[in-house]
């Protein structure tokens, strides 16, 4: 299958872009810098500089790969998790305008997203609108859980539930590439 992976960088993408290239898929993966572009390459799929907010840079890039699924890992979380209430506004316009754009790219093909499996408080209404905008073209939404483990957040304890281990995630996610439209938590038990 050819995969258009979004935030090929990110705390999720760089553990889904290995075990896409091993599970046999094309992949392209995007960042928003050109320095950024080694990791990509060097896990065998193509590196594609592109931003989110650039409409037509992205959906040319989109019809330049011809993928069969496009999968949404874009977040635009800061370092520090204290940061989060202050950088609020930055993801909720990757919710918003970045999966609007994406899915306006995405054209015809399959489309995956990732969501979250608690609501912040004041961040319901934008929530919402990023999973009913994949469901109505027939998309999947993963509501992952808190995710612990290297890079993350929590690296050294977990959190509160709902949870699930970053790798956990990663690998669930692969199964979930042909899954029908619908909502897919992805937590521990």
């Amino acid at each position: 299958m050819r995969i258009f992976l979004a935030g090929a960088t990110g705390v999720l993408g760089v553990r889904l872009l290995p075990l896409l290239i091993e599970a046999g898929h094309v992949v392209a993966g995007t960042t928003r810098s050109a320095a950024r572009t080694a990791p990509i390459a060097a896990a065998g799929a193509e590196p594609v500089v592109v931003d989110v907010y650039c409409a037509g840079a992205l959906t040319a890039a989109v019809a330049e790969f011809r993928p069969d699924l496009v999968v949404h890992q874009l977040t635009d979380l800061p370092d520090a998790a204290a940061d989060i209430p202050a950088s609020a506004a930055a993801n909720d316009r990757i919710r918003t305008e970045g999966t609007a754009n994406l899915i306006a790219a995405a054209g015809s093909a399959r489309f995956l997203a990732q969501s979250i499996a608690w609501t912040p408080a004041g961040r319901e209404a934008v929530i919402a609108g990023h999973e009913r905008a994949v469901l109505e073209i027939g998309g999947v939404v993963l509501r992952y859980g808190q995710l612990y483990g290297p890079g993350t957040y929590y690296e050294a304890e977990p959190p509160a539930h709902p949870r699930i281990h970053v790798d956990a995630a990663a690998a669930r996610t692969v199964a979930l590439l042909d899954a029908p439209s619908g909502i897919v938590p992805l937590t521990e038990d």
